[in-house]
């Protein structure tokens, strides 16, 4: 019996410590890496997830003495160099996470050797401008900029010169800017009745994401058509910047405070108003739901949008759970291969997307539980690009052996990622939402 299945208690996270001083002490920092590396290599069983764990087993199988105390401490930044953070050791694989006495949390062990990382040598430019989302939004605001830039990513040479010059992988499919953004097009509808439920509250306010915004903001007005044919009145965040998970990644916490210090006194004051809120990328869902509690326990505003944020279809099922989400479906959508990012399902909420697909007449739906090996910006940087698509070849063979007439993914980035992987012979990408939009004849 395993550590885990021995304790019935459920995994518990405990909060991070950034602002102590000892968080950024790379002495103890490197004792601490050195304890959980030497229980990873123990155990093993993480080896077929990210490639931290195989990098950092390669490394001790290689070693002088096939122990890790053969492994120059200087390599240890390999194993942190290759976590993208997406928590599903600790979700799915390992048996000594809290309350295990070994304590075992290896993404924020990782996020802490980031931080470490970031205070002692800072971030390549490239870094800085892939996590500087808003400034890159604003700037790619202006429609014409928006499509020099589009032309730019499609063209060879352009893209060439890129990946020398700051380090973007050239053959790397990049989502593309829209000329008109999602907020000052977006149409939400206020007049309906407030019918709050058990489960879900009746009205929404959306947190618009900066990709749903800038790159495609079909999404967020598939999302309002939905809301507006079960007569649940919406409204968009008054204002809003990055979630902070781009930095977060980075490991710059300064900035993740100053964009929760933007964010969460608007959002707060929503969750006080009975708002439910939604955003339509999980990564965003999971910055509000359990990042920013953890890094800022005693915050409660932080507290009050954590209870109030959902996933989009979380709270759909939360109104069908209530008898309040209308099923009057018009279109039959086939079959669709459906893709569970990583930052869904370390939610712990549930299938809740292949839930309501369920609901769909005459409609089949493959899931796909694993990683597609993307994250929001590490498979775009040209030295992990290959590792990236060689951690999502088992994905893109399971969607295309599928031989599905939609390819979906809740992680819109991770879909375009999973299209690239097939090849040409990839089925019609398209979002959940817009897929439920299409089922309801909208």
């Amino acid at each position: 019996m395993s550590a885990r299945e021995g304790n019935l208690e459920p995994p518990k996270r405990h909060p991070i410590d950034w602002r102590n001083p000892d968080f950024y002490d790379e002495a103890k920092l490197f004792d601490e890496l050195h304890r959980v590396y030497d229980v990873c290599h123990g155990c093993r069983r993480c080896f077929n997830l990210c490639n931290s764990f195989p990098s950092l087993f390669d490394l001790i199988d290689e070693g002088p003495t096939g122990e890790l105390d053969g492994v120059d401490k200087a390599r240890y930044w390999d194993v942190v160099d290759q976590c993208y953070l997406c928590d599903m050791c600790f979700m799915t694989k390992c048996p000594y996470v809290p309350p295990h006495p070994l304590n075992i949390d290896f993404p924020h062990l990782m996020l802490r050797a980031k931080a470490v990382k970031y205070r002692t040598s800072g971030a390549s430019f490239r870094d800085r401008l892939l996590t500087s989302t808003d400034a890159v939004g604003k700037l790619a605001a202006i429609p014409v900029v928006a499509q020099v830039v589009n032309a730019v990513n499609r063209n060879d040479g352009a893209r060439g010169l890129m990946e020398k010059v700051i380090g973007v992988h050239k053959d790397r499919v990049l989502p593309e800017y829209s000329p008109q953004k999602f907020r000052g097009s977006a149409q939400p509808q206020a007049g309906f009745e407030v019918r709050d439920g058990a489960n879900a509250p009746g009205k929404v306010a959306i947190f618009a994401t900066c990709y749903v915004n800038c790159n495609e903001p079909g999404i967020g007005h598939d999302l309002l058509q939905v809301l507006a044919h079960n007569q649940i009145p919406s409204q968009l965040v008054d204002q809003e910047v990055c979630c902070g998970m781009p930095k977060l990644e980075l490991g710059d916490l300064e900035s993740v405070a100053k964009l929760k210090d933007k964010n969460i006194p608007v959002l707060a004051k929503l969750a006080r108003e009975g708002y439910a809120i939604l955003t339509a990328v999980p990564s965003c869902t999971l910055m509000f739901k359990q990042e920013l509690p953890l890094l800022f326990p005693e915050d409660k505003d932080v507290a009050a949008v954590a209870e109030a944020m959902f996933d989009p279809f979380e709270y759909l099922m939360a109104r069908h759970k209530d008898g309040m989400l209308k099923t009057d479906f018009k279109r039959p959508l086939g079959k669709i291969a459906y893709h569970v990012p990583c930052h869904l399902r370390v939610q712990n909420m549930g299938n809740k997307t292949r839930d309501l697909f369920k609901l769909l007449p005459d409609t089949q739906v493959e899931m796909i539980e694993r990683c597609s090996g993307h994250d929001g910006t590490w498979g775009v940087k040209k030295e992990y690009f290959e590792q990236s698509m060689k951690i999502g070849k088992p994905v893109f063979k399971q969607m295309a052996q599928a031989q599905a007439d939609y390819i979906s993914s809740d992680c819109a980035i991770a879909g375009r990622h999973i299209c690239q992987g097939i090849g040409e012979d990839a089925p019609e990408k398209a979002h959940p939402l817009t897929l439920l939009r299409m089922a309801y004849g909208l």
